[in-house]
């Protein structure tokens, strides 16, 4: 819905090359190198992150079916919100390759909207929920700017 609905119909109403990326050759390869570049990181994040939630996490995105366990492996060892960073990179690559500048206001509305959610309503959630392991997690793994080392959940540190 995010990454492909709603850019779909901001693109419909409002049509395509908004920003003018004039650069001057070499140059100009690299808007859509960028933006390809940033599609592509999103889209392994995304599939790297619901294979985990699947595999370890026991579950899936949707809330009838919700993980089972608190996934803290992988790129989860790194940053809490990879899955949010995919869809990021996805709606910034899209707004360079489709030059829209409605495209990078709708990248805007979802981060801010983000910044707002994950800390005031879904972390509260997930310490309901999975209690202490989550809070540890929380202490040691960033939200936002990834951990170089992954965090070890087995060392409690």
């Amino acid at each position: 819905m995010v990454t492909i609905v709603i850019p779909a119909i901001i693109i419909t109403t409002t049509g395509p090359g908004s920003i003018d990326w004039s650069l001057p050759s070499p140059f100009s390869i690299a808007v859509p190198i960028t933006g390809i570049l940033l599609v592509g990181l999103g889209l392994v994040l995304s599939i790297n992150t619901i294979t985990l939630f699947v595999l370890r996490g026991q579950g899936t995105l949707a809330p009838w079916d919700s993980t089972q366990k608190l996934v803290v492996q992988g790129v989860y060892g790194h940053v809490r919100n990879p899955m949010i960073s995919g869809v990021f990179c996805i709606l910034l690559g899209e707004a360079i390759l489709l030059q829209s500048l409605h495209l990078l206001y709708w990248c805007v509305l979802f981060v801010i909207l983000n910044l707002i959610y994950i800390p005031l309503i879904e972390e509260p959630r997930l310490e309901r929920r999975f209690g202490q392991d989550y809070i540890l997690y929380k202490h040691n793994v960033p939200r936002w700017i990834p951990r170089k080392r992954p965090w070890d959940a087995t060392s409690k540190r």
